[in-house]
């Protein structure tokens, strides 16, 4: 269980069974972070099917935008992405912040509407598109 809230990291992302996810540019291990998954979530690495929850994590700012976008085309219409970016206190050098995560998927006409602790290193704003746009 990461942070305060005592919820297990898959609650707290949101995954239900039978959701396709995808991770990308994951830390070594994550997954295990996520263990159990819920029945039947598919982890995507290929392929063109909609995907209901991608979690990614953003390391540099230069190519932030690019990665959202890519990302965004592969949504299903109800789909949720999760940026996740190196906290302040985890010292890990990075060009990366919350404020920039937001600008960045609200540019990219999502909107965010939670954040969380994924770990100690990440933490992680979940965004979606507005429902005009579904």
């Amino acid at each position: 269980m990461a942070g305060y809230s005592g919820k297990a990291l898959v609650q707290k992302i949101g995954l239900k069974p039978g959701y396709r996810l995808a991770l990308a540019g994951e830390p070594d291990g994550f997954i295990t972070e996520l263990a159990p998954l819920p029945d039947d979530v598919v982890v995507v690495t290929g392929g063109n099917k909609p995907i209901d929850c991608v979690i990614l994590f953003a390391h540099e700012a230069r190519t932030l935008e690019s990665r959202i976008v890519r990302w965004k085309a592969r949504l299903a219409p109800a789909g949720m992405m999760w940026i996740a970016w190196p906290k302040k206190a985890s010292r890990v050098v990075t060009d990366v912040t919350e404020a920039l995560v937001r600008s960045t998927g609200l540019g990219a006409g999502l909107v965010d509407v939670k954040i969380c602790a994924v770990n100690d290193v990440w933490s992680g704003l979940k965004f979606v598109r507005r429902l005009k746009d579904r």
